[in-house]
C-alpha cells in the first residue's frame, strides 16, 4: 500500500492539530500539554556488496543496494483531560518519497519492494497513519492503538526512512517510587519499510498475539536498575529476559555496566518447530571528560538464532550495530568502542563514534566455525543555535565481512530536522 492509499500529509497534519483542540470544559490539560512536531528526515543509503555476496536481482548478483528518500514524520501527542481519569490521543503521520533508486538497487530497507521476479521494484512513495488512545489514572496509563513501542523485549526499529510501529494495548504503572511495571498485548506489526499491518511473526512464521509483561526497579539514586521481562508470541516462541545496569562515579570517571540474560524456546503449537536460544551478555564502559570507552561480550547458546519479532530492532543486544547483530546460533562476539565529544575542543554538537565487533563459532550454512566482523563509524553534528537549531547530520561508514553471508561496504548520510508546531 503506497501513500496514494493513505491520507495526504497536509490532511494528516490538519487532522492531528484538530485532535489537540479543546472539546470540553475539562480538556485544558489535553491542549496545554500537547506537543506536535514534524520531523524532516533525508536519508541516503548505499551498500556495496563484495565478493559476489549480494542477493540476486533481475537474474544476476546485485552489486549494490542504493536508495535516497525524503521522509515526513508528524508526531502529535495530546496531554490528558482533567479529572480523576484523564484521556488523550496520540497520532503518527508517516510518509516517505523516493528521491532516487532503481530496480537494480532495491533492498536498502528505505522503501518497500513490490512485484516478483525480475519485476521487483520500489514504489515512488509509501506511508501510513498510526493512532493510539490513552487514559491515565494516578500514575498508571493505558494505551490502545498503534505506536512506536520500545521495550527491552520488543524494540521497534527506526533505522531507515520511517519507524516500525505495533498495534495493540499496553498498561504502564509507576505507582511505587522507582518501580515501573508493564504489561500488554500486540496484534499487528508494521515494519519500517511497509505500509501494511501484518500478523506478528518470527523468521517468517506467523503467530497469534504477542503477550508481554515486565518490570524495572531503579534505586541507589537511579544509578542501578534491575529488570525482568517475559513475552510469548502465541504458538511460536516464549522468551524471558533479565537485566542489571549500574553507573558509578569514581573521581573524574563514570564507570558503567550492563549485564543481561535471554532464555527462549518454542511455545504452544510450536509453528516454527523446536526452538532453543540463550544469550549471555555484558558491557563495561568508562567515561572521562569527552571520551567514553566500552568493551562488550555476547554469547549465544542453543540451535536457534536470537528470538525477536520480524523487523524489530536487536538494540537490547550489547553487540547490535548498524550492519549486524551477531546473533547467529552459538555465536560468540566481542566489541571495543570509543566515543568522543568535540565540545572539549570547542565544537559543541560534534561527536565521533568508532567500534569494532568480531564474531566466531557461528553454526550456520552447514558450518560450525564460521566467523564475521564489522567496523563501524559515525560522525554526527547537531546545530546548536540559530534558525536551523537542532538540525542534525550523521554520516555512517561501515565494513562487514562474513564467512557465510553478505560482505559489504556501506555509507549512510542522514539529515534530521525537527520542526516544533505546537
Amino acid at each position: 500500500m503506497t501513500a496514494r492509499n493513505t491520507l495526504p500529509l497536509a490532511l494528516l497534519g490538519s487532522t492531528a492539530l484538530a485532535l489537540v483542540m479543546p472539546t470540553a470544559t475539562h480538556a485544558a490539560g489535553f491542549v496545554e500539554d500537547a506537543k506536535v512536531t514534524l520531523g524532516l528526515r533525508n536519508y541516503y543509503f548505499n551498500r556495496n556488496f563484495l565478493n559476489h555476496s549480494g542477493p540476486s536481482v533481475q537474474g544476476s548478483d546485485q552489486g549494490q543496494a542504493a536508495e535516497w528518500t525524503q521522509s515526513f514524520i508528524l508526531d502529535a501527542r495530546s496531554g490528558f483531560t482533567q479529572g480523576t481519569v484523564g484521556f488523550g490521543l496520540d497520532v503518527l503521520g508517516l510518509y516517505a518519497v523516493k528521491l532516487d533508486g532503481g530496480k537494480g538497487s532495491i533492498n536498502s530497507g528505505l522503501l518497500p519492494v513490490h512485484g516478483t521476479g525480475n519485476d521487483r521494484h520500489a514504489p515512488d512513495d509509501y506511508g501510513r497513519t498510526a493512532v493510539a488512545a490513552k487514559a491515565r489514572l494516578s500514575k498508571t496509563e493505558l494505551k490502545v492503538g498503534e505506536w512506536f513501542a520500545v521495550l527491552p523485549i520488543l524494540r521497534a526499529d527506526d533505522g531507515r526512512a520511517l519507524p516500525q510501529t505495533f498495534q495493540g494495548a499496553q498498561i504502564t504503572s509507576s505507582e511505587i517510587d522507582g518501580l515501573n511495571l508493564y504489561g500488554g498485548q500486540f496484534w499487528k506489526n508494521s515494519q519500517r519499510n511497509d505500509a501494511s499491518r501484518e500478523d506478528m511473526s518470527f523468521n517468517g512464521i506467523e503467530g497469534d498475539d504477542f503477550n508481554f509483561g515486565g518490570g524495572e526497579y531503579r534505586f541507589n539514586g537511579n544509578n542501578t536498575m534491575v529488570g525482568a521481562w517475559h513475552a510469548r508470541l502465541e504458538d511460536v516462541y516464549q522468551q524471558s529476559f533479565l537485566q542489571l545496569t549500574h553507573s558509578q562515579p569514581v573521581g573524574d570517571w563514570v564507570l558503567g555496566a550492563n549485564l543481561g540474560y535471554f532464555n527462549g524456546k518454542e511455545e504452544g503449537a510450536a509453528k516454527a518447530g523446536n526452538l532453543d536460544n540463550k544469550v549471555y551478555q555484558g558491557s563495561l564502559s568508562a567515561k572521562t571528560g569527552n571520551n567514553t570507552f566500552m568493551v562488550a561480550y555476547q554469547r549465544l547458546s542453543g540451535d536457534t538464532k536470537f528470538l525477536r519479532i520480524d523487523g524489530s530492532s536487536g538494540g537490547t543486544l550489547v553487540n547490535d550495530g548498524f550492519t549486524a547483530s551477531f546473533d547467529a546460533p552459538e555465536e560468540r562476539s566481542w566489541q571495543v568502542r570509543h566515543d568522543y565529544n568535540f565540545a572539549g575542543l570547542g565544537i559543541p554538537g560534534l561527536t565521533l563514534m568508532n567500534r569494532y565487533t568480531s564474531g566466531s563459532n557461528i553454526h550456520t550454512g552447514g558450518r560450525t566455525d564460521a566467523e564475521e566482523w564489522a567496523r563501524e563509524s559515525e560522525l554526527a553534528y547537531t546545530i546548536q543555535e540559530g534558525g536551523l537549531k537542532n538540525l542534525s547530520i550523521r554520516w555512517r561508514n561501515s565494513n562487514v565481512r562474513r564467512d557465510v553471508g553478505q560482505d559489504a561496504h556501506e555509507n549512510r548520510l542522514i539529515i534530521n530536522y525537527p520542526l516544533s508546531i505546537l
